[in-house]
This record gives C-alpha cells, structure tokens and sequence, in this order.
C-alpha cells in the first residue's frame, strides 16, 4: 500500500519511520517533510492547502491511506474533500475536528453530555470578557477560541493580568484565533496527555504520556509547543485510566456522534488530574507533538493496521501491544526559540546520536544543503530514547543528546523529572 504523510514535524517523522516498519507499507511520500523523513520516505512539494492538488496526487500515485498530521488541515476540512474523493484518509472531517478548531466548542459539549471541565464562559467582546471576571476565582484561565499555535493561553494570577490578555486576544494579537475569547476556572493537579484511536463509535485507548510545556528546566520561562515528553505518565493509573474513558472519552464520542459530527481519528485529551477524578482541559484532534514520538517508540503492533482500521471502522476488531519499557525524548531548539528561532545552523553528531543503543532521533525542523543537515525551525531535534524506567530513558537520551554538535541549539535538561523523582525508592 503507497502511503501519504501531510505535515513536516517530529510527530510525522515518528509517523512515518513506524509506518515503514509495516510489511503492508509499501512506498511513503510526506509533503513537505524534512530532512530526517526523507530518510524513510519520498518527500514532495505538494501545496497541501490546495485539496485537488492532493487529491491529484492520490490518485496519480495510487495512495491508499493518507495520514494527515497536523491540525490546519483537518480544520480546514482535507478530510471532508478526500471523503468525497474516494479516498482513505486518517484524520476528523471539519465538524468533528472544531473539537480543536473552538475551545468554545468543546467546552459547550462538555457542559450538554456532562464530560468534566471546568467553568468557562464564552466572549466575542472585551467588556463582557471582564465582567464575568468579577467574583470568579483566581488563578484564571484566557484561551483565544481557535487555533493560535498553542500561544493563546494565559493562566492569569489576577484580574488585571485577565484583562490584559482579553485585550490582547480582541486586539488582534492571535489574529482571527482570538475573534471570541473562553475564559475558565483553573484546575489545579497534575497534567497528563491521553490518545485513544476512534473510528466514529468504538474508542481504544492508546496511552498516556506527560510533556513538558516550559522553555526551561524546572517548568520556569514561557510555554512552547513542547520542549519533551515521556511515557507511560505515573499518575495515570489503570483506575485513573479507566475513568477517562468512561468519564470523558466515551461521552465525547457517544456525543459527536449524537450531534451527527462522528468523530474518526486520534483524540488527545489534555487532562488535569485533580482531587475529583480527571478533567478535561482541551482536547486536539491529532497526535500530539512531541508525545507522538514516546508512543511510537512504545508501540509494538504495527500503525499501519490501526490506523486503516480506524479509517475503516473496524475498531473493535484492533488488540494493541504495548512495551512494558519507558520512553523519553528531548527536544533540541534552535536558539531564539520560543520567540524568533535562528534557521541555517549546521547540525553534526547525528550519526553517534543514533548509533547509541534505544535511541532514535526524530527531526522535527532540518533540512539537508548538501551534505550538511541545518536548523529550518524552532523545534529542531527530538531525541528520544527507550529504556527499563523513566530514568534509564532519559540517561540514554541525554548521552545521544551530548553527542550532537550543535552550538546555535539547546535543550532543557530535567525532561521526566516528575517520574524520575517517583521512581526513587
């Protein structure tokens, strides 16, 4: 089967190097990708917001599954026209996929089919914003509705850091993202990412993971896309696991189905876990970036076959096996990041990096000029590595780590520490 990866991340480098581990896979093209996907499949220039053109190309080369990774393309409903293409595609259509594209949306379906999350009221006008702030509990949370690259989120302290932020999100600062405003109550406890597959009624739950948003060690300076991640996540327990889905996971489904939006592909349920159970802060509608990466490096069944049976509706037929091992992986950043990143710096070492025993390194901003591999992004590198607890993983990790020769780049140095810290007798 020819394979279509959208996207150029960390997340579709993991994507596709398990992909290629697949006897149903036979040739894998990646549009645009980088440096390190072109190393397991084709990449091509496709102009993927241009849904002919992908669709051209489906049938030019006979892709029989294309993956979509990022959520751009999902909100901007690539699923929708490869449905009405023929086409097998993984990944939401439009509706289902405003479980991402309006935190508003999500919020309003919470509150219909009782799924647990905090307050929240919803705002298209500043003054409105700041009036519901009046009596409601501090720290608070201001999210833009729509998509802003996981920068319209301010966790406010007081209320003039909430109006602040409301100002900033009618005034233009994350663009049409922030033309309405969700504000909501903080949960307080600890964060855990969840992914379950869902073919539009049945739901299988992959695994947890933890990430680390800060830019610095000790969870100090601003958010980012993610600076690494780890799996499994301690706090997930099997009970706390089951609640999710029982909880949280199962009624979203049951839910979009209800409202004739069903919902097919990964759901990645950002949660706090708090005194009450789990609750549910946002959801995406894609893999997240870079947990992709720990859960592939975890996977022993093969993706290709969940994936198409999760394109296919055929869910309930999948029985996944998991490594009992952890997986860590760092991410290595162009300096500049989370701000403006310096691109074109050479990147040496990789080879060593890779030559170390569990270790893979997922490129998630290069590509090649020549013989040289060079910085082209913010999130650069993600080493990522196996082992027989969090912190053998993150050992391992961080000597592949010291084996790059990258000066213009840098990493924080405590990834996992929450479960390295459990793991202590």
């Amino acid at each position: 089967m020819n394979i279509l990866i959208i996207g150029s991340g960390g997340r579709e480098h993991a994507l596709a190097w398990k992909i290629a581990q697949s006897p149903r896979a036979s040739a894998i093209y990646c549009s645009p990708g980088n440096a390190g996907i072109a190393e397991v499949a084709t990449c091509i220039g496709l102009d993927t917001g241009d849904h002919a053109a992908v669709i051209a190309f489906c049938r030019d080369m006979n892709i029989g599954l294309v993956v979509i990774g990022p959520e751009a393309p999902l909100v901007a409903g690539l699923a929708d026209d490869l449905a009405r293409a023929g086409i097998r595609h993984f990944g939401p259509s439009k509706a289902a996929a405003q479980l991402e594209g309006s935190k508003g949306f999500t919020k309003d379906l919470c509150r219909e089919f009782a799924i647990p999350t905090g307050a929240y009221g919803r705002f298209t006008d500043a003054a409105a914003a700041k009036a519901y702030l009046a009596g409601r509990p501090m720290p608070i949370v201001v999210k833009a509705d729509g998509l802003a690259a996981g920068k319209g989120v301010v966790i406010a302290n007081d209320a003039d850091e909430a109006c602040a932020a409301i100002d900033a999100c009618f005034g233009g600062a994350f663009g049409q993202a922030g033309a309405e405003v969700v504000i909501e109550d903080y949960l307080d406890g600890e964060e855990a990412s969840f992914f379950a597959l869902v073919d539009g009624r049945t739901a299988v739950p992959l695994a947890a993971a933890q990430d680390h948003k800060r830019v610095g060690d000790g969870d100090t300076g601003p958010n980012t896309g993610g600076m690494g991640a780890y799996s499994p996540a301690p706090v997930m327990t099997d009970r706390m696991i089951e609640r999710t889905m029982e909880e949280i996971i199962k009624p979203t489904v049951a839910g979009m189905a209800a409202r004739g939006m069903p919902f097919k592909g990964v759901l990645f349920a950002g949660l706090m876990i708090t005194a009450k159970g789990p609750e549910l802060i946002e959801y995406n509608v894609r893999f997240g970036d870079p947990e992709c990466q720990v859960l592939m490096m975890r996977l022993e069944s093969d993706l290709l076959d969940a994936l198409i049976a999760t394109a296919d509706g055929t869910l309930d037929n999948l029985d996944l096996a998991w490594s009992d091992d952890a997986a860590l992986t760092v991410v290595m950043a162009a300096r500049g990041y989370p701000g403006t990143p310096e691109k074109g710096s050479e990147i040496r070492g990789l080879d060593a990096a890779r030559g170390i025993e569990n270790v893979e390194v997922f490129h998630a901003g290069t590509r090649r000029d020549g013989e040289r591999i060079v910085a082209n992004g913010g999130r650069v590198l993600c080493v990522t590595a196996r082992g027989l607890s969090v912190a053998e993983a993150q050992a391992h990790a961080y000597r592949a780590v010291d084996c790059i020769d990258w000066p213009e780049g840098f990493c924080r140095r405590d990834i996992g520490w929450r479960a390295v810290a459990r793991e202590k007798p």
